[in-house]
């Protein structure tokens, strides 16, 4: 189980073309040929990979839980809310417009590390595939500062963001 997550900070028009595909197979194919190549080869300054982190920061930002509709927005849609792009169960694929990126960038800034320590202690243990631990928590938080750091540079440019994550 890989899991890997990836934020990307893309142009309107790779999200225009992304978005007016049809097929959730060819978005797929878009993001991992198109998208993924581009940015890891050319732009990773447009970038933040969460690794295994993304479960425990959605579940911090949110109510606890994997729920897409969790928590309160903007926080929420750090992560996994959004526009879903794909439905498989082989890959997220969420995508936050530029008013949600600016939303999300601002509410981003308030989060204390404190204030998300208290957040990580209320995750659904039982759900939680990890081990809540100060290692883990620790790991979250760096991860968050890259992707908080990615929303900062989004929302200045006005860029989408993509979320993304192999299952």
């Amino acid at each position: 189980m890989s899991c890997l997550g990836v934020h990307f900070a893309i142009t309107a028009e790779e999200a225009s073309a992304i978005e007016h595909l049809d097929d959730e197979q060819d978005r797929l194919f878009h993001l991992q040929e198109v998208i993924e190549e581009q940015y890891f080869e050319n732009q990773r300054e447009y970038i933040a990979e969460s690794d295994h982190a993304w479960d425990a920061m959605h579940r911090s930002l949110a109510d606890g839980t994997l729920d897409l509709n969790g928590g309160v927005y903007p926080l929420n849609h750090t992560v996994l809310a959004g526009k879903l792009l794909y439905t498989g169960d082989d890959y997220i694929m969420s995508l936050k417009s530029p008013k949600d990126v600016e939303s999300i960038a601002q509410a981003l800034t308030e989060i204390s590390e404190s204030e998300f320590r208290d957040r990580y202690n209320r995750i659904d243990t039982p759900t939680y595939q990890g081990e809540l631990s100060e290692e883990d928590f620790q790991y979250t938080w760096d991860s968050l500062q890259g992707v908080r750091e990615l929303y900062s540079r989004a929302a200045s440019e006005g860029r989408y963001v993509l979320f993304t994550a192999d299952q």
